[in-house]
């Protein structure tokens, strides 16, 4: 039950911080309401660049109006007719895990393009894709698509190097490739430092020839000085890493920590054919995804690929050297202590100033959704609450002191919703965590479809049943923060929970006994709704523990598929038999977060059994409609 706020007459400086979208305290997700330090809102304005002397809070306050959690009549996002009448399905998948026989031990384009085909054939509306934002090419080792140098820029370490124009084989060794594609994980630096090498290679050929690319030249017209600053960063940070200074700019020398400093220009200039050659690592990268694009269309897939935003970015990234000024500087976006971490989180992020989005009539906002909608016919924005608000702390402090910054909330669905029809893409909200209240139902309004995960729905003791799930909604089994269907069922998760230190024994006994009570749910389910034969059920129930059996792994798609939500989202390592996770969170190296491959080829893919039987049962219960 949630807790009533103890009365209290506001300060001045808690009515000033309130008008400005900082209120004095939240309440978490057991109702209890939560104070937030003064020195916390107080970094919290100067990050905003407002000054909050005591002479001058009463007049500041005149006409202000504190953000509300209203659409105030603005035009909801784009919902395409077919959805409304067909609902859809498709498969997520890492492109990184792809393991095929021509790739150089990543996943790339060319091999999303096969999967395409696959999936397309099987029935398929989507692939969903985890963030393809820009990382640090100077240091691989940051691999998390959810921390990323840019979210307008693209990772060029997903170029399939060997479809680009000019490659000669001779350049690279056999042997060194079949040692990448055969490892069970990504590595990420010797997959730069090969691919960097090779497409050098290629760049210095096609400069020697003097051609002039009419395409390369529209996109550098059409991207403009952001795109030659975020090269120019690029070309720095592999300098400066190989100076030893490090890939993020905070750790660079002063003269180089602004983009506009004399020092950084000066770079630019000396070492322009560097500069080009990022510009043109960018224009390959968009290229050869525009060309995906293409053929999820052509493929008749109805919606075609489906992107990630992520929350924020690297506080010493491209972004955040090049605009300064559309960041909130000190601050780092979070989450408040929950069920799941008792102390919060910090995840390491910085934000966008929502004064600086406003005082640019929202346009890099805009800009920022249309560089994945142009690809996208769906678009999620991860952590969907922070177009509402998002939990901050002061950089050096813990969640403890943290509180909540607003945002314009009708500004921000306005952007959405405009480049959503430009772009024809669905928006889909990843809502879970500390929602706050009508959040849910205001995004409803706007068009925005939730996001239902059947393992964090409530165990019903009578048989789990999918019918109360939100129609305008995507529905999935598990996220990439959850382990594959199989290591799900046996508890995995909770096993290696405790084997790395982030749970107590007793915690783990708890939620392997929930776990347990899940899984006779999700049975009885299935017996209920036919999807399995009820005098199996009994007998699987008691044996469920030791792992599960192909027909309940393919029921439990065939239950996902029959959601009311308009869009459901097939896990592709659930597809192959995979049983470990792709990340766990709250780890950095005790971990392989976002490196480990899927053992089982794209090429043999469609004719995997599991993979069949899933996608079959899926596709009659969704079947694709004209």
């Amino acid at each position: 039950m949630t807790k009533s706020r103890a009365a209290k007459v506001p300060s001045d400086f808690d009515r000033f911080a309130t008008l400005h979208g900082i209120p004095p305290d939240y309440e978490d997700q057991q109702g209890k309401i939560r104070p937030v330090p003064e020195a916390t809102r107080r970094k919290m304005l100067e990050a905003l660049g407002i000054s909050a002397d005591p002479a001058v809070l009463k007049s500041q306050n005149k006409g202000l109006q504190p953000p509300r959690l209203e659409l105030d009549g603005r035009a909801p996002c784009y919902l395409p007719e077919f959805l409304e009448k067909s609902p859809v399905w498709g498969i997520s998948l890492q492109l990184y895990e792809l393991r095929s026989q021509r790739n150089w031990g990543i996943g790339d384009f060319a091999d999303l393009r096969e999967f395409c085909a696959i999936a397309a054939s099987a029935g398929a509306d989507f692939i969903g894709l985890s963030p393809l934002h820009a990382l640090f090419l100077s240091d691989p080792s940051r691999c998390s698509p959810y921390s990323p140098s840019s979210r307008v820029f693209l990772n060029p370490l997903y170029i399939a190097v060997d479809k680009v124009e000019g490659f000669d084989p001779s350049w690279v060794d056999a042997a060194e490739l079949e040692s990448l594609r055969s490892a069970d994980m990504v590595d990420y630096k010797a997959v730069a430092d090969l691919k960097l090498a090779v497409l050098r290679r290629i760049w210095t050929s096609w400069r020697q020839k003097g051609l002039k690319e009419e395409a390369l030249e529209r996109f550098k017209t059409e991207h403009g000085e952001v795109l030659h600053r975020h090269a120019v960063f690029e070309a720095l940070s592999l300098h400066m890493a190989a100076e030893g200074h490090g890939s993020g700019w905070r750790q660079w020398p002063s003269q180089f920590q602004k983009w506009d400093g004399d020092a950084a220009r000066h770079f630019a200039e000396t070492q322009s054919d560097e500069v080009e050659f990022h510009i043109w690592l960018q224009w390959l990268t968009a290229a050869q995804l525009a060309e995906v694009t293409g053929d999820t269309s052509r493929l008749g897939m109805r919606v075609g690929l489906y992107f990630d935003l992520a929350v924020g970015e690297a506080p010493d990234g491209s972004s955040t050297w090049s605009t300064p000024d559309l960041e909130l500087p000190g601050m780092r976006v979070g989450a408040p202590p929950d069920f799941f971490s008792t102390s919060g989180q910090d995840w390491g992020l910085v934000a966008l100033s929502p004064k600086a989005l406003q005082d640019q009539g929202m346009a890099p906002y805009q800009e920022l959704i249309d560089a994945s909608m142009r690809y996208a016919g769906a678009l999620r924005i991860d952590h969907a609450m922070g177009i509402w608000q998002l939990f901050l702390l002061p950089e050096g402090e813990t969640p403890a002191v943290g509180g909540y910054l607003r945002y314009p909330f009708p500004d921000m669905v306005s952007a959405l919703s405009r480049v959503s029809h430009e772009r024809r893409s669905i928006v889909i909200g990843e809502d879970l965590g500390n929602v706050p209240n009508g959040f849910r139902e205001v995004m409803e309004e706007a068009n925005i479809l939730g996001y239902r995960v059947l393992y964090f729905e409530e165990a019903d003791p009578k048989g789990y049943d999918i019918s109360g799930m939100t129609r305008l909604s995507l529905a999935c089994l598990g996220t990439h923060d959850m382990p594959p269907l199989i290591g799900w069922w046996r508890g995995e998760d909770i096993n290696l929970a405790l084997e790395l230190g982030l749970t107590e024994p007793e915690a783990a006994k708890q939620a392997r006994s929930d776990r347990a009570a899940q899984r006779t749910s999700f049975l009885d389910g299935l017996g209920l709704s036919g999807l399995i034969e009820r005098r199996n059920v009994m007998a699987t129930i008691a044996d469920s523990s030791s792992g599960i059996t192909t027909e309940v792994a393919v029921a439990m798609h065939g239950l996902l598929a029959r959601a009311p939500s308009l869009m459901v989202a097939l896990r592709l390592a659930d597809l192959v038999g995979e049983d470990q996770p792709t990340n766990v969170p709250g780890t950095s190296d005790a971990y392989p977060n976002w490196q480990r491959k899927l053992r089982l080829p794209v090429e043999e893919m469609a004719e995997s059994s599991l993979f069949k039987q899933i996608v079959t049962v899926v596709a009659e219960e969704r079947p694709r409609k004209a």
